[in-house]
């Protein structure tokens, strides 16, 4: 615990003297601790994902930036739902694609000037001062996923990419979470389209996403220091599908480090059936809560095979218009996600992209949860 202290007292005066005058700076937090701060004694995976239980995507952020990228539109967002109890946020990020100004070029170097990237740091410094786990990732980095062939080429761009984010997190505390590649798709697997792409469950496309899983691995451990001891997320293909977890990663000795590594989760993402999430979806073709659970319990079994924890690291339902968001059907749907993952022991972050998939309302420093899905959710 003292460890945990000094890091942020360090942490405050840093961005301080970084930020001199900027009264937007985390320089403090605007709610209390939570009561329980995380201890300061390395955490096994198991342990990590338990205590992240319940939590929340920064959706259309960072990774594409529909939404402000800016620390004090973003602050009360995280207030709002660490009151709620959440305990975990998860920023997805795009370094190498998206935007006109990237965070990292096209070799994989980090622009720590770029603007957006010191708004970041600043959200993930603020989330950690109130002890809430944070999970970065490499997000929409289509450069990689449209074109992956194996090569040493995109090898080296994706470790290089990995090795200069890990380095530069290197002294942060495990309560920072790496999260390798969100939804491997395209070259390494998708589900939907006419020849382009493989079959995510063909043989090409299992070794690719193997592949890329372990270049990013790699590149995080080799980096040393906490990131040693740092949890680190993979994702089977077909765009992190749960359904997808047995055929990427059949046997422990599939898995990076096979086996050997007590810091290793796999993250999984739920939006089944789509004719039920999906934004063009209906409630007419809800499934019923049980087979919700059941697949989720599937995936337990498995994880439980291999050793490892899951982290559901989004799902949801979806609407482009309509009310039918606003019914006991979807926030049931919410409620058992909620309560099968946290039984299974493993953690979940619900998405939430202010847009179709959206679950606040509000604008600068006033945000409400919408169609009490949120409140439900958390009503174990």
């Amino acid at each position: 615990m003292k460890i945990m202290l000094k890091y942020i007292l360090g942490l405050f005066l840093f961005t301080g003297l970084i930020a001199c005058g900027e009264e937007d700076t985390p320089t403090k937090t605007e709610v209390d601790p939570i009561e329980d701060p995380i201890s300061s004694d390395l955490l096994t995976s198991h342990e990590i994902v338990s205590a992240m239980s319940h939590g929340f995507n920064l959706g259309n952020t960072f990774d594409n930036g529909i939404n402000s990228t800016s620390f004090s539109d973003i602050r009360p967002i995280i207030n709002l739902y660490y009151t709620a109890g959440m305990k975990h946020i998860r920023i997805p990020i795009t370094w190498m694609d998206r935007f006109t100004s990237n965070l990292a070029d096209g070799n994989g170097n980090l622009n720590t000037d770029n603007e957006r990237f010191k708004e970041l740091v600043k959200v993930i410094d603020y989330a950690i001062s109130l002890d809430m786990y944070v999970v970065i990732n490499t997000h929409h980095e289509h450069w990689l996923k449209d074109n992956y062939d194996g090569s040493k080429s995109y090898d080296d761009k994706f470790s290089n990419l990995w090795t200069n984010i890990a380095t530069h997190f290197k002294d942060y505390p495990q309560t920072l979470i790496f999260e390798v590649l969100n939804e491997p798709e395209g070259k390494l697997g998708e589900w939907s389209n006419s020849g382009e792409w493989p079959n995510p469950s063909s043989g090409l496309a299992l070794s690719y996403t193997r592949n890329v899983n372990q270049v990013g691995y790699d590149a995080i451990r080799a980096t040393g220091g906490a990131n040693e001891t740092r949890l680190v997320m993979i994702s089977p293909n077909g765009q992190g599908n749960e359904a997808q977890i047995d055929a990427v990663y059949p046997v422990v000795a599939s898995l990076p480090g096979t086996g050997s590594d007590k810091y290793l989760s796999i993250q999984v993402h739920s939006y089944n059936p789509w004719a039920f999430c999906g934004q063009t979806g209906s409630n007419s073709a809800f499934p019923g809560n049980s087979v919700i659970a059941a697949a989720i319990k599937k995936t337990g079994t498995h994880a439980e095979l291999l050793g490892v924890p899951i982290n559901y690291g989004e799902f949801g339902v979806g609407r482009t218009s309509g009310t039918e968001r606003n019914t006991d059907i979807v926030r049931g749907y919410y409620n058992t996600f909620s309560k099968t993952t946290l039984d299974e022991n493993m953690s979940y972050s619900v998405w939430d992209d202010r847009g179709w998939f959206g679950l606040i309302n509000g604008s600068g420093s006033s945000y409400t949860f919408v169609n009490d899905i949120v409140p439900q959710m958390l009503t174990q």
